[in-house]
């Protein structure tokens, strides 16, 4: 009797250890996405994962984020694309107010109607800034005034690259007599047709610089080019006197005979034989 059974097992099956589990392992979460690059949606965690709100709730309200703006979201339209009852999307949309991601507004139309907007916030208590009263009673920064144009100026008749650029040399040369007038490059390119109409007068470059620095204010400039624009116009020399164009010059003439010497016509204008 004292004889054991050897089919029997002598103890108890232990549990198959925690970690070598064949099971474990296979509920994890992989993703396998693939990149939108158009009809998406950003949808944020603080809604997918919102820790009051139900699964319905949820998908309702990540579906009414993706809609476009003037879509219908009342209850009969959504239980029509979500295939929900009623009383369930009601009591959805019931939660999300509740959370702040839904709120109605009573809005009079210019007719004089009054209908119910529903506005979905993607993020509660972060509403856009033009939606805050404060942001809207906050008033703006000043902003900086349009630069003044500056006076127009004298046009020189016949302009040529070298005479602009012995107008624009006069303009850059004005900083040693004044450093106040230290002009810009714009202001450089405005003035410089105004100095090449002086030039074209026969004015010589001292002439116009004395005309541009002589018996300048001593306040400080705070607008060099225009006061340089207005004294190019008021003090405009007059055009020179006419002057006849210069007869060209004589060329000798050879004069040839038919004999076999030749003649040349001298400066004198009488003929000689060449010998």
């Amino acid at each position: 009797m004292d004889t054991k059974n050897p089919s029997a097992p002598s103890y108890a099956e232990s549990r198959v250890a925690a970690k070598k589990h064949p099971n474990r392992g296979s509920g994890d979460l992989v993703h396998d996405n693939a990149h939108h690059t158009s009809h998406f949606v950003v949808i944020g965690n603080d809604l997918a994962q919102h820790p009051d709100l139900s699964g319905l709730a949820v998908g309702i309200g990540v579906h009414i984020q993706s809609l476009p703006t003037g879509a219908r979201v009342d209850i009969k339209t959504l239980a029509e694309r979500l295939k929900e009852g009623r009383t369930r999307i009601a009591a959805a949309l019931r939660e999300l107010e509740a959370v702040g991601y839904l709120r109605r507004e009573r809005v009079r139309l210019p007719d004089g109607r009054i209908i119910t907007r529903t506005v979905f916030c993607n993020r509660p208590g972060h509403s856009s800034r033009a939606r805050r009263p404060e942001a809207a009673a906050r008033p703006k920064p000043p902003q900086k005034p349009a630069r003044k144009a500056l006076p127009p100026v004298p046009r020189p008749a016949c302009p040529s690259p070298a005479l602009l650029q012995k107008a624009l040399d006069v303009l850059a040369d004005l900083r040693r007599h004044d450093s106040r007038l230290l002009l810009s490059a714009v202001d450089t390119a405005h003035l410089g047709p105004g100095v090449a109409a002086w030039l074209e007068r026969d004015a010589a470059p001292s002439a116009v610089r004395h005309a541009l620095t002589a018996d300048l204010p001593a306040e400080p400039l705070h607008r060099p080019a225009a006061l340089l624009a207005h004294r190019l116009t008021d003090r405009l020399p007059a055009p020179p006197p006419f002057r006849a164009p210069a007869p060209p010059p004589a060329v000798p003439t050879r004069i040839h005979n038919c004999d076999s010497g030749h003649f040349r016509l001298s400066p004198d204008q009488s003929i000689r034989k060449a010998r």
